[in-house]
C-alpha cells in the first residue's frame, strides 16, 4: 500500500541551493534524510507527509500524531525500520 507517513524535521542538513534540501526527519525513534525539495516552506520542528523519501506537504502536530498512531495500529510503519540509521 502506499502511504505518506508523518514526521519530524529535527535538521536540515544539505541545502545545495534554494530549492535542493535534505533533513533528518524523526519518525518515532526512527531517524531518516529525507528530500525537502517539495516543501520549500518547512523548518526545523515542523511535521511532513513523507512518502517513498520525499516529504510531500507540512501538516500540524495533531494531524501528525494521529496519522502515525492510526498507521502503527496498522502495522504499516514496520518497513520504516529497514535500514535505519
Amino acid at each position: 500500500m502506499c502511504l505518506a507517513i508523518p514526521g519530524k524535521i529535527e535538521s536540515i542538513d544539505n541545502q545545495l541551493d534554494e530549492t535542493f534540501r535534505i533533513g533528518k526527519v524523526a519518525f518515532g525513534e526512527i531517524k531518516k534524510d529525507i528530500n525537502l525539495s517539495m516543501v520549500p516552506e518547512a523548518q526545523i520542528g515542523d511535521y511532513v507527509m513523507v512518502h517513498v523519501g520525499v516529504a510531500i506537504s507540512v501538516v500540524d502536530e495533531d494531524e501528525a500524531q494521529r496519522t502515525f498512531d492510526l498507521l502503527m495500529q496498522m502495522g504499516e510503519v514496520d518497513e520504516l525500520k529497514e535500514g535505519n540509521e
